[in-house]
């Protein structure tokens, strides 16, 4: 049986095949006998020759072969094959317009067009497309416009239906909007008309190829080596933690950073929308909701994934964000054994989290009174880590909060450790220190029945670093 992977991409171009036309502006392959170089004079003419030699180059691909191929093979030959269309085609150029035609459409045929070059960047956090001309990138905190377009909106969608349609999804009007993910775990929320007025709109929240650990966040200054130890033991003790902050706060890398100190030997279940979680625990099951199908059927939500999850014998539940009636489900798992579990929330900070927690937990749609749901926060929940981001553009974990019980009908919580912000320099940089609230954990106890010692851990009221 012949081996596909060395088999030519590229059907063989007959002999006499019809030279392309000659390129816009009247320059054609000779004048006055002397070989002329085709410069495109303007962006249009240049997409018009991009365009047309990608159609020749579809017409002739072998797309079976060029699946068996990994990424570098392909690309490989893809360049080749655009190469030899370039010569038998008549299309001279110089050498710079010929290698910019060829990695443009190497980017269309094998990736995502335009969005390739910036994929390549790892310093680049979030990709922001506004349509198909006004494309956005944040890079260390600061957001920035790209020179970057798509040919048009139509372009645009054939690169977003070529990102959902990986991962089984669908968007089109009856179903505008859909979450989604790249190969490397870069979250995508998509967009699109009657609800985005000017065009389709993309979100890429990207992650970086090696997950950071605590000891890349202490480093960073997002936290002092003394909040990383507390929280390690928190975790190895099986306390139940919500990472709370708002959008690009760095929660679900705090989260990432958290379960990495889930001991190896414990069976965890993530739960996410799209799954982006990068746990390293050898015995991992990894499930992610799904969406209704084009009869409206068919859909998993969060909660059904919680519930489903309980009878898969955990050791630990780790649900990438609580939006809903999830939340009571697992408040609940929470109560009833399955202790050490993560989630994420969106809040500004400890006290509206637990506010906003008691709300998801109204949406389960189960007539609960109001003190009932928060003696089931206050027993579930142990700690609050709080992300934000902050002016300068960093991200730091400002603080971490015990919630230690109600008195009457209101939930008490207590500081341990926290940010205190001092000003802005005249770089633009926030000045602040981390310190210790002088408040002792009323967990200490279930620190030391789990062997847990925090001998570099001191809590009395001072500045930390």
């Amino acid at each position: 049986m012949s081996d596909r992977r060395n088999a030519p991409i590229v059907s063989s171009l007959r002999p006499g095949t019809p030279a392309a036309p000659s390129a816009p502006g009247g320059e054609g392959a000779s004048r006055g006998g002397e070989r002329m170089v085709f410069r495109p004079k303007t962006t249009h003419e240049f997409e018009e020759l991009k365009v047309r030699i990608h159609r020749e180059l579809l017409e002739k691909l072998d797309l079976v072969a060029l699946a068996s191929l990994s990424r570098e093979q392909g690309e490989s030959q893809i360049r080749v094959a655009i190469g030899r269309l370039l010569e038998q085609t008549s299309t001279p150029l110089s050498r710079v317009d010929r290698d910019r035609v060829i990695e443009e459409i190497a980017y269309e045929v094998l990736g995502l067009g335009p969005l390739d070059p910036i994929l390549q960047d790892h310093n680049v956090s979030d990709i922001l497309i506004n349509g198909p001309d006004n494309i956005y990138i944040e890079k260390f905190g600061k957001l920035e416009r790209t020179s970057v377009r798509f040919r048009d909106n139509a372009h645009l969608m054939q690169i977003i239906d070529r990102i959902v349609s990986r991962v089984g999804r669908r968007v089109d009007e009856s179903s505008p909007m859909v979450d989604a993910r790249l190969p490397d775990g870069s979250r995508v929320n998509v967009i699109i008309p009657p609800l985005a007025l000017d065009g389709a709109v993309m979100s890429i929240r990207r992650f970086g190829r090696d997950p950071y650990k605590i000891e890349d966040l202490v480093a960073f200054r997002s936290m002092t080596p003394e909040m990383s130890d507390l929280l390690r033991a928190i975790v190895v003790a099986r306390l139940n933690i919500v990472v709370s902050g708002g959008t690009g706060s760095g929660k679900t890398t705090l989260l990432n950073c958290l379960s990495s100190f889930i001991p190896s030997n414990e069976r965890i279940v993530t739960i996410e929308d799209s799954a982006e979680l990068q746990l390293q625990q050898p015995h991992c099951v990894r499930l992610e909701t799904r969406p209704a199908n084009l009869e409206g059927r068919g859909e998993v939500t969060a909660r059904d994934l919680v519930r489903n999850s309980l009878r898969m014998r955990p050791d630990r539940i780790v649900v990438g964000e609580v939006r809903g009636g999830e939340s009571l489900d697992m408040l609940q798992a929470m109560n009833t054994g399955h202790d050490g579990s993560l989630t994420t929330l969106h809040a500004n900070n400890p006290r509206e989290c637990l506010q906003r927690l008691e709300m998801l937990v109204l949406m389960a749609g189960i007539e609960l009174p109001v003190k009932a749901i928060r003696q089931q926060i206050c027993s579930a929940i142990d700690v609050v880590v709080q992300a934000r981001r902050i002016a300068d553009g960093t991200r730091k974990t400002i603080k971490i909060t015990e919630v230690i019980g109600m008195e009457a009908d209101t939930v008490l919580t207590q500081d341990i450790f926290e940010f205190v912000q001092t000003g802005v320099n005249s770089n633009g940089i926030v000045e602040g220190y981390f310190r210790a609230t002088g408040v002792r954990p009323t967990f200490m106890d279930r620190l030391a029945a789990a062997g847990i010692t925090l001998e570099n851990v001191k809590f009395e009221g001072r500045e930390t670093t």
